[in-house]
């Protein structure tokens, strides 16, 4: 029994791991693309929605101030901070004329913070392009020009970046190496450029799209009350039959992901769940895999013999290679890998209580607001 299960993993592992491989080489690196423009390129609005982000907004927006881009406008929107996060913008865009800053003190039935505040930011751009950032990432001076450049060439209509992790503590870099190859194998980013596939992507951090295609598809009003809404962007996008597709940029974007375990527990109970666009049974399987194919194999190495201990041992080398091929593309350690059983418990773990707290709870509480289940789950895109 236990060497049929041993096999089927490593069937798993082996089709799903050469989608891999084959999928990261598809995908082009944000320094392929040069960071010389038209001599008049397009105008780009740059859209930041910032909630009590008072520890990272200084350093995260004097960076984009400092982007050699020379067709730009930065607007900042303070979704009701009570932080400090007001005073710091105010006192940056006193200095810095092309900073816009909006506040928000009210937020509008049927809206997440978030995205009601990245709408509004859009609704008062200008340019040809929007950029939507978190306000806690840091740019490089070019990376914004090797992006356009690398948009209009391959005539994409959207397009998304992977920044690198700055983690505070060894174990939250390896959980979040983890978290990548999780995230892969499950959205498979590397299709999303193929129209007859159905995959799509979206990165909080780094997302520049036309803005007559974000119009078209109702922008942040059409995923109002979706957590997730950096992925359900780029699902809209897909879905209309516009082309999408995401570059590597570890070199160009940095982001601290979260400073502690628990902040990472906290933060992903907003949208572990709706990831699955709330099917618990989804929710389930993958936390059965993962047990499986994640903890299994490496306590099997140990407990099992002859030729099932080899088998496990063959799904072990494989996790790890796996492992550290997609660190090497998000510049993440590759040696890593050895916790990889440690954050699998993690991420399980972090499943499991989100989902459970949404379905007790019929909700989700986020930044102050509480949000019903029922409404989160009517948005469906």
């Amino acid at each position: 029994m236990l060497l049929w299960l041993g096999i089927a993993i490593l069937l798993l592992y082996s089709l799903a791991g050469l989608d891999m491989l084959i999928g990261n080489r598809s995908i082009r690196a944000l320094r392929e693309s040069s960071p010389q423009l038209p001599a008049e390129p397009p105008r780009v609005s740059v859209a930041v929605a910032a909630r009590d982000e008072a520890r990272n907004i200084r350093e995260a927006l004097q960076s984009l101030l400092q982007l050699d881009y020379p067709n730009l406008e930065l607007i900042v929107v303070d979704d009701r901070s009570s932080d400090g996060t007001a005073e710091i913008l105010d006192k940056m865009a006193t200095a810095s004329p092309h900073l816009r800053v909006l506040h928000v003190s009210e937020l509008p039935a049927g809206w997440l913070g978030k995205n009601h505040a990245l709408w509004l930011g859009s609704r008062r751009a200008t340019g040809e392009l929007l950029l939507f950032t978190d306000a806690d990432i840091v740019m490089q001076p070019d990376a914004l020009s090797r992006a356009v450049n690398h948009l209009r060439a391959c005539k994409l209509d959207h397009l998304a970046a992977t920044p690198s992790m700055r983690m505070p503590n060894l174990f939250l870099a390896m959980f979040g190496a983890s978290f990548i190859l999780f995230f892969s194998l499950f959205a498979r980013p590397w299709k999303a450029k193929s129209p007859t596939s159905s995959c799509h992507i979206g990165i909080g951090a780094f997302n520049l799209v036309r803005t007559a295609v974000y119009r078209s598809v109702g922008g942040h009003e059409a995923i109002r009350l979706r957590p997730d809404d950096d992925l359900k962007l780029g699902k809209i996008i897909k879905k209309r039959g516009f082309r999408q597709d995401v570059v590597y940029a570890p070199e160009f974007l940095a982001v601290e992901w979260y400073a502690s375990v628990g902040e990472v527990i906290l933060g992903l109970e907003k949208n572990a769940f709706a990831g699955t666009d709330y099917r618990v049974w989804l929710v389930l399987s993958g936390a059965v895999f993962h047990l499986l194919a994640g903890v299994w194999p490496y306590l099997a190495v140990i407990v099992t013999h002859g030729t099932t201990r080899l088998v496990y041992c063959t799904i072990v080398t494989l996790i790890t290679l796996l492992f550290a091929d997609s660190a090497g593309f998000h510049g993440a350690r590759r040696w890593h890998a050895i916790a990889y059983p440690l954050t699998t418990l993690l991420f399980v773990y972090i499943l499991l209580r989100t989902t459970v707290l949404n379905l007790v709870r019929r909700g989700i509480r986020w930044r102050g607001t509480f949000y019903p289940l029922k409404e989160l789950k009517g948005n469906r895109v």
